[in-house]
């Protein structure tokens, strides 16, 4: 039986091309960027190379990316920096309720130390409301942190708008775009930030190695500190090939995400409208429209999530009920809590989150499996048989 991965929100297999272009960094150009030697300086080029075609890719300038451990440590990096950088100015920070865990457990870390968060509501679909950002910014506001795509539902926020609101007020904006780097067509500038989050691992590149863009001028303390690597804002060691690699990743999307957009979007339509169509009492969470392409969340009445993820796994389906990061939690999303679903509805959903490799016949026969586990799933349930008067 062949597996159909379907997860790739969770995380992406490596491009074979990023594979090849990281190999020489392990063994052949493996020096330490902070040597003056020649083995150092081969490496400190590759790095530098690197940074100028990430950095173009988001209409930044070289000297505004940083290399972090993925996107967890760019995200901490970013809202930390700037709190403690400009506390002296205020302690107000503002949010949104469904931010991925790196952005809320940074600023639940925050408010333990003595600064104040507000979590704006999002509207049944999960999109923030550009007004309500600014009815919230207060003469204490220093940051505000909203996500460009909802990692669990594919909601693509108004972050242009809320980038002008932020610009005009004098406030920082930092945007989350770990789901869309490679993903969507990013353009700072556009989008009015100045910092921007980013992981490899989610656009076909390796784990552990992501980056921040903070923009000039952006006042900032540090979040590691070491041996000044990284122009003194990222004290380590930096991962060479992983750089490499994330460098490579970039320029695949670059060449391919314009026909992928398409591709993907056009499998996310009939996958979510054969769900819908095959499998009474079920809901679509987030929008059609400002969707990810590659994004499908599922909320299937008297079943739950959990129970048909593994049913899938037994049929070689790879999905998930949520995101990757709280697969472990007993606790229902926080994400389609904030969108109004009851607590059933919430603990039945389903993610299926498309990549590069998902073709037409894999959304077929998921099409094809997932109306008979819920079938088989419903029948042992109580409360469904119950409502069939059974």
């Amino acid at each position: 039986m062949k597996r159909i991965y379907i997860d790739y929100a969770a995380t992406t297999p490596a491009h074979a091309d990023v594979v090849k272009a990281m190999l020489p960094y392990f063994t052949e150009t493996f020096g330490n960027p902070s040597s003056i030697h020649a083995c150092g300086l081969e490496a400190k080029e590759a790095v530098e190379s690197s940074r100028i075609e990430v950095a173009g890719f988001i209409g930044a300038r070289s000297e505004e990316l940083f290399f972090t451990s993925g996107g967890t440590e760019a995200d901490n990096f970013a809202i930390k920096g700037v709190a403690y950088a400009n506390q002296k100015k205020g302690n107000h920070i503002i949010t949104c309720a469904i931010e991925h865990h790196a952005v809320l457990e940074t600023c639940k870390f925050l408010e333990e130390n003595g600064f104040e968060v507000t979590y704006l509501p999002v509207d049944g679909e999960g999109r923030v409301d550009p007004d309500a950002v600014k009815q919230a910014i207060t003469p204490k506001t220093i940051l505000i942190s909203i996500m460009h795509a909802n990692n669990e539902i594919g909601t693509v926020e108004p972050i242009a708008e809320i980038g002008k609101i932020a610009r005009a007020a004098g406030v920082y904006f930092h945007t989350d775009a770990v789901q869309t780097t490679g993903h969507l067509r990013i353009d700072v500038n556009e989008l009015g930030v100045d910092l921007l989050a980013m992981s490899a691992h989610k656009l076909y590149g390796p784990k552990g190695v992501g980056a921040l863009y903070i923009r000039r001028g952006t006042k900032i303390t540090p979040f590691m500190h070491g041996g000044g690597q990284e122009s003194g804002m990222r004290s380590s060691t930096q991962n060479v090939p992983g750089i490499v690699g994330l460098a490579e990743a970039v320029r695949i999307a670059r060449r391919e995400m314009v026909e992928e957009i398409q591709r993907l979007t056009f499998l996310r339509d009939k996958l979510i409208k054969g769900i819908l169509q095959r499998i009474e009492d079920t809901r679509l969470n987030g929008p059609l429209a400002f969707r990810l392409p590659n994004n499908v969340n599922i909320s299937v009445s008297y079943v739950e999530g959990e129970s048909m993820c593994l049913n899938l796994d037994l049929a070689g389906i790879c999905a998930s009920t949520g995101s990757a990061c709280s697969s472990g939690s007993l606790e229902p999303s926080h994400v389609l809590r904030a969108l109004g679903l009851s607590a059933d509805l919430a603990y039945g959903s389903l993610r299926f989150s498309l990549g590069k490799w998902t073709t037409e016949e894999e959304i077929d026969r998921i099409l094809d499996v997932l109306p008979k586990i819920v079938g088989k799933l419903r029948a042992m349930s109580p409360i469904y048989r119950s409502r069939q008067g059974r």
